[in-house]
């Protein structure tokens, strides 16, 4: 971990916060955490079941668990094209300017409205259901994840070592699990605060694309690795950080 890694870490970070605010994520916080804590969302509300707190912890960790994988594989696959990174810089470049295009409604990609969807079953209730639910939901995430996460993955296959490209996912597994853990923490607060979220979704979707723009453009013009190199020189101590 050192500053050239920062403003990748940074975005994947922010990806993930964007990505729960989103308007397939948020909806449904509320729902998935009573059922896999085989409980109601009044009693959440009201304090009365607090288990739900470990429940959402693994899965946290379920789907932290895919999208560590999906770093490791991304890097390795970039790790194997490693001699044409500039090429693939400008294609990754390419197909997130078209995600941040689509969020912007500019361009609308009729793929996105899709969902693939992972069946878990009726795993709510243990903590291991919990951790099954957190991988389907990697697994099956909705449109509105998949631009912002292909994103990052893109960014991840870019890196120099295959550890690095799992230190970027982690950050966005950050970003999308901490979110889900203050909910079952404070529900009370997070429910009187998603209607007022929910009226600021359209500001949400242009936020994603602006970052998914800023970033294909930092890639295809090759800023980016300007802008970590420029951190590295401005602040030489952390090159050695981690």
């Amino acid at each position: 971990m050192d500053a050239s890694l920062g403003p990748s870490a940074l975005i994947a970070l922010l990806g993930g916060i964007l990505s729960f605010l989103s308007p397939c994520v948020l909806p449904i916080v509320p729902p998935y955490l009573a059922y896999m804590g085989g409980s109601t969302i009044d009693a959440m509300t009201e304090g009365r079941d607090r288990g739900v707190i470990g429940k959402a912890l693994f899965f946290v960790m379920g789907l932290s668990t895919v999208f560590l994988f999906m770093g490791f594989a991304a890097s390795a696959f970039g790790q194997i094209f490693l001699q044409y990174q500039r090429e693939m810089a400008w294609i990754a470049g390419g197909v997130i300017i078209l995600f941040g295009l689509h969020f912007l409604g500019i361009l609308r990609i009729p793929l996105l409205y899709r969902e693939a969807r992972f069946d878990a079953g009726d795993r709510g209730g243990s903590l291991f259901g919990a951790y099954i639910l957190g991988l389907a939901f990697a697994f099956g995430w909705t449109p509105c994840i998949g631009p912002v996460l292909g994103a990052i993955l893109s960014l991840a296959a870019q890196e120099g070592s295959i550890s690095r490209g799992v230190v970027l996912m982690g950050f966005y597994a950050i970003g999308l699990g901490i979110p889900f853990l203050l909910a079952a923490i404070f529900m009370r607060r997070f429910l009187s605060s998603m209607g007022r979220l929910k009226r600021h979704m359209g500001r949400i979707e242009k936020a994603m694309g602006v970052l998914l723009l800023v970033v294909g453009v930092l890639l295809v013009t090759g800023l980016f690795t300007e802008l970590s190199f420029w951190l590295l020189e401005t602040f030489p101590a952390l090159a050695v950080v981690g």
